[in-house]
């Protein structure tokens, strides 16, 4: 299994679960867990999602996402789970 880290924030608007999870479930990315979550106008998200079924790499996906959440109007950024882990040990 390879995990990743991926964090949506930015102000609320309609789609932005929608407009993520489709990319992912059409690049076979399995949602793990999932938590959002709002703040008076602002939208935060993160996943922990499985990409080991998807025939892009790593670096494609999070490149994609970042592109899909310009579209959008938020920030998207994907870590691997290893760093992300690394980054955040006491």
């Amino acid at each position: 299994m390879k995990k990743t880290i991926i964090t949506v924030v930015g102000k609320d608007t309609v789609g932005i679960i929608a407009k993520v999870c489709t990319y992912l479930a059409n690049n076979r990315v399995n949602i793990l867990d999932i938590s959002q979550t709002i703040v008076q106008e602002y939208f935060n998200m993160m996943m922990i999602a499985d990409i080991s079924g998807s025939e892009k790499a790593f670096d494609t996906i999070a490149d994609e996402l970042t592109q899909i959440g310009e579209e959008i109007g938020v920030v998207v950024k994907c870590q691997r789970e290893e760093i992300f882990n690394s980054m955040h040990r006491i």
